[in-house]
């Protein structure tokens, strides 16, 4: 039985022409056919074959009175070179994406509050004027450390809210603030907490209470709030990354939570209570890795959204 030889044997000999007469003798069933489409003659196909066979060890054809047909290493072969040249194919179609800033998909981390609620104005100016443009938004409720799905290439960027200090992320990641929110207590605009003239947080205490977990830091500041006044932090009864839950439990559940100002900005039927944070930043960031190039379609992209941002559309 014959044995194969190793890769980096191959690799050093193994030429991409001589794959593509393989494949067009294999297509024509003719040596002589293949050489007058390469424009050769038919001992060159010939000497060429035997080469390709000598490298990878196996006979790859069966010559016959009617022309040749590959053997069962030439078929296994001939499969895996058609795979490969599809793979090149699409490579090619790839770069045409990435010279083209105008065509292309973008994927993009973030929570569905950022998503459905901040970049709706955006995304439609940005999809009317590039249509060709692609985008698909993941949800990610909170950045990690490790923001694995940038890593495995999985998004392109990551747009989130911020509760962890920036330099946290590690040096393999670009952290860039678009803008700098705020925390504040919301409860529904017809709820008897937005009709009351007179509100401190020791009438909050009992709630009800929703909003997202611990560690974001919408309900880190809140805590804070109530423990700076000697009051116990108030239990969250539903504890909820979902904007559109949170939304119907504040407008028809008479709950309280609290939240970005930007968001509550953007979501009609809340109301902000007259309540002192303490101070704090809640920065809005976009998070890439660094080292890595971006295509022109996400440059173009972050570009919108950061002018976006500075006229004070997103907050």
């Amino acid at each position: 039985m014959p044995k194969a030889p190793s890769e980096a044997h191959v690799s050093r000999r193994l030429r991409f022409r001589d794959l593509q007469v393989f494949l067009a003798v294999v297509q024509c069933g003719s040596m002589g056919k293949a050489a007058t489409e390469f424009g050769i003659t038919q001992p060159s196909v010939s000497e060429l074959i035997s080469g390709l066979e000598s490298t990878v060890g196996f006979r790859l054809l069966d010559r016959n009175a009617q022309g040749v047909e590959p053997t069962v290493y030439g078929q296994a072969l001939v499969k895996r070179a058609i795979a490969a040249f599809d793979e090149l194919k699409q490579g090619l179609r790839d770069l045409e994406y990435i010279a083209n800033p105008t065509v292309g998909e973008i994927r993009i981390g973030c929570p569905d509050s950022v998503a459905a609620v901040i970049l709706p104005a955006m995304i439609r100016g940005f999809c009317r004027d590039f249509p060709g443009i692609a985008l698909r938004f993941d949800q990610v409720p909170t950045p990690t450390l490790e923001v694995p799905e940038l890593h495995s290439r999985k998004l392109d960027i990551v747009i989130a809210w911020l509760s962890i200090p920036r330099d946290q992320f590690g040096d393999n990641l670009n952290v860039e603030i678009l803008f700098d929110d705020e925390v504040v207590i919301a409860a529904g605009r017809n709820s008897h907490w937005a009709r009351r003239r007179k509100i401190g947080l020791a009438d909050l205490v009992e709630g009800p209470w929703t909003g997202p977990p611990r560690e974001t830091m919408a309900t880190i500041v809140l805590e804070r709030a109530f423990r700076a006044g000697n009051l116990p932090p108030p239990k969250l009864e539903v504890t909820t990354f979902s904007v559109p839950l949170r939304h119907h439990l504040l407008t028809v559940g008479g709950f309280l939570t609290a939240m970005p100002k930007s968001l509550l900005r953007l979501s009609a039927g809340l109301k902000a209570l007259p309540i002192v944070l303490p101070p704090h930043s809640y920065p809005v960031a976009v998070v890439t890795v660094k080292n890595r190039t971006l295509s022109p379609v996400v440059e173009l992209f972050l570009d919108r959204l950061r002018r976006f941002a500075s006229i004070g559309i997103v907050a």
